[in-house]
C-alpha cells in the first residue's frame, strides 16, 4: 500500500510503499492483549510481601493451657487469627514474568502497526530534523493536530529532536529496536520516519 510522506511543517514530500504483510494485516485483539499483558508482567517488581508466622516477632510460648479453659486450643499468639499475627495466603516476593513465543510477539507488533494504519493514525515523516527547541516542536505538533503521539526514528533517534520532545506531555520518542506493542497502543498517533519504516520491515519480514 502507498502512504504519503509528510514533513514537520505539514508539507507533502512524496509517497512510500508499505509492506502489506506488516502494515495491512487484520489486527487481532487477542494477540494484542497477550503481548501487552506479557510486557506489563515483565515490568512488575514483585517485591510485595507479607509476614509469615515464623517472621512475626513475639513469644513462642503457648498462649494458655491446652485443656480446661473452655476456649479453643491455641499453639501460638502469632497465628493469623490473632491481632498482630501473620497473614494467610498473602503475596510473597516473586517474578511475575512469563514466556511468550517469539512468533506471537512478532505478530503482536504487526497487529499494532496494522491497527494504527487501519485507523488512519499512522503518519510517515521524511525526517525529524528541526531547531531542537521544545517550544518550536510543540507548535509544529499543535499545527499537525498531534496531542498524544509516539515517534519512532531509526536505530539512533535524532538527539536534538529527542531532547526537544522530552518535555512535551504525551510525546514519546523511541528507536526502531525499542518499538513495542504497549507504547504503540497507549498513544493516539504513531509517527514513523522513512528510516524507521525500512528498519521495521527488515526486522519483521
Amino acid at each position: 500500500m502507498k502512504l504519503s510522506v509528510k514533513t514537520l511543517d505539514a508539507q507533502e514530500k512524496g509517497d512510500i510503499e508499505l509492506d502489506d504483510s506488516i502494515f495491512g494485516i487484520e489486527p487481532r485483539r487477542d494477540i494484542l492483549a497477550r503481548v501487552v499483558n506479557w510486557q506489563l508482567a515483565k515490568r512488575r517488581a514483585g517485591t510485595h510481601k507479607v509476614k509469615l508466622v515464623g517472621e512475626i516477632r513475639g513469644t513462642t510460648a503457648k498462649p494458655f493451657r491446652q485443656k480446661g479453659t473452655g476456649r479453643a486450643r491455641q499453639g501460638s499468639a502469632r497465628a493469623a487469627q490473632f491481632r498482630g499475627g501473620a497473614t494467610v495466603h498473602g503475596p510473597v516476593v516473586r517474578s511475575h514474568a512469563h514466556d511468550l513465543p517469539k512468533k506471537v510477539r512478532r505478530l503482536g507488533l504487526k497487529c499494532a502497526l496494522s491497527a494504527k494504519q487501519a485507523e488512519g493514525k499512522l503518519i510517515v515523516l521524511d525526517s525529524v530534523e528541526g531547531s531542537g527547541k521544545t517550544k518550536d516542536l510543540a507548535k509544529q505538533f499543535a499545527a499537525l493536530g498531534w496531542d498524544s503521539v509516539l515517534v519512532i526514528d531509526g536505530p539512533e533517534p535524532n538527539s536534538s529532536f529527542k531532547r526537544a520532545a522530552h518535555n512535551i506531555p504525551k510525546v514519546d520518542v523511541l528507536p526502531t529496536q525499542g518499538a513495542n506493542v504497549y507504547d504503540i497502543l497507549r498513544r493516539d498517533t504513531l509517527v514513523l520516519t522513512r528510516d524507521a519504516v525500512e528498519h521495521l520491515e527488515a526486522r519483521l519480514k
